[in-house]
């Protein structure tokens, strides 16, 4: 269940004031789009996720003259850091943007990095003391978003199951795609009854020890409903009810939530912003109305922490 509470402690929020990696991978970003090959796009879009991916803050390495030894970065890449932790702009990004014609575009990319966090700042957060009942990783009994090789994902239900015993877990949710999107090689129904009949023997092999529930990642399409019909769902021990499409429009897609949350079945929204750093923007929604509701119906919301996927700003 979702419920909606205040910050409690203001030394979380203390930590996100300036996040350097982000920004300077921000100007990374910005070179990579001015210019003019695909080679030189690449080097630059490669050492910029190297910096914000980093466990470390850049102003460190800066000051210790250690930046050339991040994997990928360059004189180039250096020279538009330290730039940055000087001045907190970069001239060589102003002078090329200036050159390229393409300001007002550089500044549409830029709203698409906003409300990031880098790896570094997401470590400080997660490791800082915390009180109260705010969950910790110790208290994680089982992950219930996750995909085999029934569909996109890259191990068998055997491995996963075993990688989930040595982790401290008693069970796990297994959900691949629904048939509804074939580019992550959703299952066929008639697929999803073989997948049952794996996952009973393995759960007969592991009673007592680890369970694997029935579920599925459907689709939600543009309507709200779900490429799963009512029926379908009924096989399933739980649904979790994804976006995959009209992630990069400007329109309001509050309705296309609140239907998704309130359809029969569904047990989890999955990721429901769909953005990424530096590339769209996600659905846009009022997502305290849909988190009310999905409260409401005691529908759980996984948020993708991955650093260029944060669903919900910080």
């Amino acid at each position: 269940m979702v419920t909606q509470s205040r910050p409690r402690r203001p030394s979380r929020n203390s930590f996100i004031v300036e996040d350097q990696n982000v920004a300077a991978a921000g100007f990374l970003y910005d070179m990579a789009f001015l210019q003019a090959s695909e080679r030189s796009q690449f080097g630059y879009k490669r050492a910029a996720k190297a910096i914000v991916a980093l466990r470390e803050p850049i102003g460190d390495l800066a000051r210790a003259g250690r930046l050339r030894e991040v994997p990928f970065i360059g004189p180039s890449s250096v020279r538009i850091i330290q730039e940055f932790l000087e001045t907190g702009r970069s001239t060589t990004v102003e002078q090329a943007a200036a050159a390229a014609g393409k300001r007002s575009k550089l500044e549409t990319m830029r709203g698409l990095r906003e409300r990031f966090l880098s790896e570094h700042v997401m470590r400080q957060v997660l490791d800082a003391p915390v009180s109260g009942d705010i969950v910790s990783p110790a208290d994680f009994r089982g992950d219930f978003q996750m995909h085999s090789t029934w569909s996109d994902g890259a191990e068998s239900l055997e491995t996963m199951v075993e990688a989930c015993l040595a982790g401290g877990h008693e069970c796990l949710g297994i959900t691949d795609h629904s048939y509804g999107l074939p580019i992550a090689h959703g299952m066929s129904m008639e697929a999803v009854g073989r997948q049952h009949l794996e996952i009973d023997a393995i759960n007969a092999r592991y009673a007592g020890r680890f369970r694997v529930f029935k579920g599925i990642e459907a689709n939600i399409l543009a309507d709200g409903n779900l490429d799963l019909q009512p029926a379908e769902r009924a096989m399933f021990e739980f649904v979790v009810a994804s976006p995959h499409s009209l992630l990069r429009r400007d329109d309001d897609q509050t309705a296309r939530m609140l239907a998704a949350v309130n359809a029969p079945g569904v047990a989890i929204l999955g990721h429901p912003r769909g953005r990424v750093f530096n590339s769209r923007p996600g659905v846009k929604a009022d997502w305290l109305r849909v988190f009310e509701a999905a409260a409401k119906r005691r529908v759980a919301i996984e948020l993708d922490g991955n650093w260029h996927r944060q669903d919900i700003d910080f």
